[in-house]
């Protein structure tokens, strides 16, 4: 058996401490699982069945110590346009098939490959998401009757046209959780927030605004009691077929999500995550909840530094806080019926407002570079647009300003003043060397460089080129070509190709490619002089030959 190094050290004490952040998480993630499941357009007890099920396997199967899953604001416009889209039977297969990829992810070892999506990408992606979560709420917030649509535009002019249908008394419902939310960690501050704002506008609307604000129960019935039904879905290749695109955007994005959450908790808890660890225990209880009816779930960031803050020491805290919210859902389940729509509004607006990097979206703005265009453009495409397009086209802008940025990094420099050498004095000879100092990465983005500096220079005049490389670190086989089109176009001209200095990556590519050989393992040599000195060598020895 495998020991879990996340429980090295453990003890009763580490336990009792676990106890109590889980279950201060479990508080927490109560409302936030009602509300995020009402948000993705499914029924609020499907992501308790979410923090339950996907928060217990997470914690157990995952590669972070202080890691806490389930529902997330980030899922939230993707879900709900699937849901709209293809319904929330659909929904569970493209979960279990998001999980499946998740896990074979996990497996090829791609984890560290996520920590390099540019964070610009990032920043703007989690901020697109942050104003629709945001601007999604409105309407609950003010009690209006409104239908939900797919896009940000739609749902926008909605909220313009049925302005009349405004309820004052969810207003105010929606007020005093606001309230509460916002002075309660001057006041309470070991108490959640949420939890508090959540009981206190409940109560209100109970006894003071009787029948008058929309509750769960009005909305979408009793909440169950008990443990969730097992259902297997219904899976066809054509339905897999047609769901495999949004399960990869859930895999990738639950994937970078996760990963980022486990980011901060080592930055927080002084732990170190193992990326694909995390990505096979997130896969494995997306696969797990769509049986029990649960939505996509991944790492909470939020959820995940409150357990930290309070004193978790390892994955048991997440484990107790599913059961808390398990226990809760078993005694107190026919209570959340009372729960006015109104009072989860400012908790998810509170929650894009945390999620929305605004400081860091500001700083990278100021910073007027191609990274403030990334950003941008990311940003405006996922809330204008759509979340896939967003990511696409910033992980593009991003590709092709950093393939702009690096192919500016070679620099060519001729030094042909250096070919003069006192054992071989030949002035004639002397015009015939070209050389040139190599500095930086050799790469399909550096082509032209190389190819306007030194292959559109030959002609039949230059008899031996000399190629300084001890300063380029990385060759790729586009520029290994390049580098072939010089050799030949030498040979053309009866000239030789000398290279001084080359690195280990490069000599190993050039040895595969076999342009090695072709360029003779004789006009390899350590230092430029001693480059120089064999070149005019063999021009002085082959003077009649060459000229």
């Amino acid at each position: 058996m495998i020991k879990d190094t996340r429980f090295q050290g453990y003890n009763m004490r580490g336990f009792q401490k676990d106890v109590t952040a889980g279950l201060v998480v479990g508080i927490v993630a109560i409302p936030l699982g009602l509300a995020f499941a009402i948000a993705s357009g499914v029924e609020p007890i499907y992501g308790l069945y979410t923090t339950i099920i996907a928060g217990i396997l997470i914690s157990i199967l995952g590669g972070s110590k202080y890691q806490i899953g389930g529902p997330t604001g980030a899922f939230v416009p993707l879900l709900f346009g699937i849901v709209m889209q293809y319904g929330y039977d659909s929904l569970l297969i493209a979960g279990f098939l998001a999980g499946l990829i998740l896990v074979v992810m996990g497996l090829l070892k791609l984890g560290n490959l996520m920590k390099f999506i540019p964070r610009p990408v990032i920043i703007g992606f989690t901020t697109g998401i942050a104003i629709i979560i945001f601007s999604g709420q409105i309407a609950s917030f003010f009690g209006m009757r409104v239908e939900k649509h797919e896009t940000f535009m739609d749902n926008m002019r909605e909220l313009v046209v049925k302005a009349d249908t405004i309820n004052v008394y969810s207003v105010s419902v929606a007020a005093i959780c606001f309230i509460v939310i916002l002075l309660s960690p001057r006041i309470l501050p070991r108490v959640p927030g949420p939890l508090l704002g959540l009981l206190i506008s409940t109560i209100a609307a109970y006894y003071l605004f009787p029948n008058k604000v929309a509750t769960i129960g009005s909305t979408y019935g009793a909440i169950p009691r008990g443990f969730p039904e097992f259902k297997v879905p219904e899976l066809s290749m054509e339905i897999i077929i047609t769901l495999l695109p949004v399960a990869f955007t859930i895999a990738l994005l639950g994937g970078v999500e996760s990963l980022l959450s486990a980011t901060v908790a080592d930055n927080m808890g002084g732990s170190k995550h193992d990326s694909n660890k995390e990505l096979v225990g997130q896969g494995i209880a997306n696969i797990a909840t769509p049986f029990f009816g649960g939505i996509p779930a991944t790492g909470a960031i939020a959820r995940t530094a409150t357990n930290i803050k309070s004193g978790a020491v390892s994955p048991m805290s997440g484990i107790i806080h599913g059961i808390v919210v398990l226990l809760v859902l078993l005694v107190l389940s026919p209570y959340a019926a009372h729960i006015p729509l109104a009072s989860m509004a400012p908790i998810l607006m509170f929650v894009a407002w945390n999620m929305s990097e605004r400081k860091e979206f500001a700083h990278v703005l100021k910073t007027k570079t191609a990274d403030s265009v990334v950003l941008l453009v990311t940003f405006l495409v996922t809330v204008f647009t759509d979340l896939i397009m967003g990511v696409g086209i910033g992980l593009l802008i991003a590709f092709a300003t950093f393939i702009k940025k690096m192919s500016h990094t070679l620099k060519i420099r001729e030094r042909n003043h250096e070919v003069h050498h006192e054992i071989v004095p030949s002035d004639n000879l002397d015009s015939k060397i070209n050389v040139y100092n190599l500095e930086g990465p050799l790469f399909f983005g550096s082509i032209d460089v190389l190819e306007s500096s030194i292959l559109a220079n030959l002609d039949n005049k230059t008899k031996v080129l000399v190629l300084s490389m001890r300063r380029v670190t990385y060759m790729d086989t586009s520029a290994e070509a390049a580098l072939l089109a010089i050799v030949n176009r030498l040979g053309k001209y009866k000239g030789k190709l000398i290279i001084s200095g080359i690195q280990q990556q490069p000599k190993e590519l050039l040895i595969s490619t076999g342009l090695y050989h072709k360029i003779e393992k004789q006009h390899f040599f350590k230092s430029k002089e001693d480059a120089l000195y064999f070149a005019k060598k063999q021009l002085y020895v082959n003077s009649d030959k060459v000229v």
